[in-house]
């Protein structure tokens, strides 16, 4: 499926231990859409799982209300608690948030697209730093054009390839990755902000003033902790590499079938989230029981964990471990 420029020089490269020096290089279309159109003929009950999931509101509510709740608590509290209570708590519910973040820019919450959006701002703000809105854009872009070159922002620059080439550099990669994912596509490919990011970037930026006002920096300082945590070296983040980098040059998505699906909306099962975006996470197992044999034989993980240690550890995987593929000519 996938190949590279010197296979002969990479097969060496390997044998060695030796990272690669350039991505895989796909010639195809991205699977997803043809195997969605293949599902479907085969089992059109499945578009009886489109839709919203009508429980997306009161789910967001919940977390919203409980890291809010849980900032004031700890306005008083000293800084290594703070910490700790960030990352052993409040990083699982910033993370649950930015992955309904993520459910709600396919509009899996209602069917107006604009109410998706005012919810994603709400559940924003126990993040601290506006991003529901660009996310969107972004993201949408991703599946739509899949590891092309120059469009899909999912994949790592070239700065991040010439930088991490070695398992220390790969362990800070991995501390930092959020913001890796965050800078990425404002430099490489920004796009003009519009009304809705100016509305983002101020209610975030109230609620950001009116939790220092009333319960002072500490409060804040756990929120943005939270976020920063749950995104680095920590379980939860073991979705952004499990989804796409590329252990198997066969294969360039891959799901997760573990217990953590279920405070991560289903992210887990990303082949069936990218055959079916139209389909609510939490409905996403259900594509799997109809269709098992599309999905049984593409390799999985059962631990977000043994992810991120594999792409520490194996020396032969880093940035360069993506799928790409050319533009095609207009």
């Amino acid at each position: 499926m996938g190949v590279r420029g010197d296979e002969r020089q990479e097969q060496e490269q390997e044998a060695e231990g030796v990272m690669a020096t350039d991505f895989f290089w796909s010639y195809t279309d991205e699977p997803h859409a043809s195997r969605r159109r293949q599902i479907l003929s085969q089992y059109p009950q499945i578009k009886h799982l489109f839709g919203p999931d009508p429980f997306a509101f009161l789910k967001i509510s919940v977390v919203v209300l409980l890291q809010l709740g849980a900032a004031t608590l700890l306005h008083n509290a000293g800084w290594l608690k703070i910490l700790m209570v960030a990352y052993f708590f409040g990083s699982f519910l910033n993370h649950n948030l930015f992955l309904a973040i993520h459910e709600l820019s396919h509009n899996l919450a209602f069917c107006t697209p604009s109410y998706n959006r005012w919810l994603g701002i709400f559940a924003n703000l126990p993040i601290g730093v506006p991003m529901s809105i660009t996310f969107q854009k972004y993201h949408l872009e991703h599946h739509q054009y899949q590891g092309v070159d120059g469009i899909d922002m999912d994949i790592p620059s070239h700065a991040e390839t010439y930088l991490v080439r070695n398992v220390l550099t790969k362990s800070i990669w991995v501390l930092f990755q959020l913001f890796c994912y965050a800078l990425r596509p404002l430099f490489l490919k920004p796009k003009p902000p519009g009304l809705w990011e100016f509305t983002n970037l101020v209610i975030q930026f109230a609620l950001d003033v009116a939790m220092v006002y009333f319960w002072g920096w500490r409060s804040l300082a756990y929120l943005i902790a939270s976020t920063f945590v749950g995104g680095g070296m920590h379980p939860m983040a073991g979705h952004f590499i499990s989804e796409h980098y590329v252990f198997n040059p066969d294969q360039e998505t891959y799901s997760y079938y573990g217990p953590l699906n279920l405070l991560t909306w289903h992210v887990g099962y990303h082949n069936e989230h990218h055959d079916f975006p139209r389909i609510p996470g939490s409905k996403l197992h259900k594509v799997r029981e109809i269709a098992p044999e599309y999905y049984e034989g593409l390799e999985s993980y059962r631990s977000w964990s043994q992810v991120i240690y594999m792409y520490v550890m194996d020396r032969t995987v880093g940035p360069f471990s993506r799928m790409k593929r050319k533009p095609k000519r207009t």
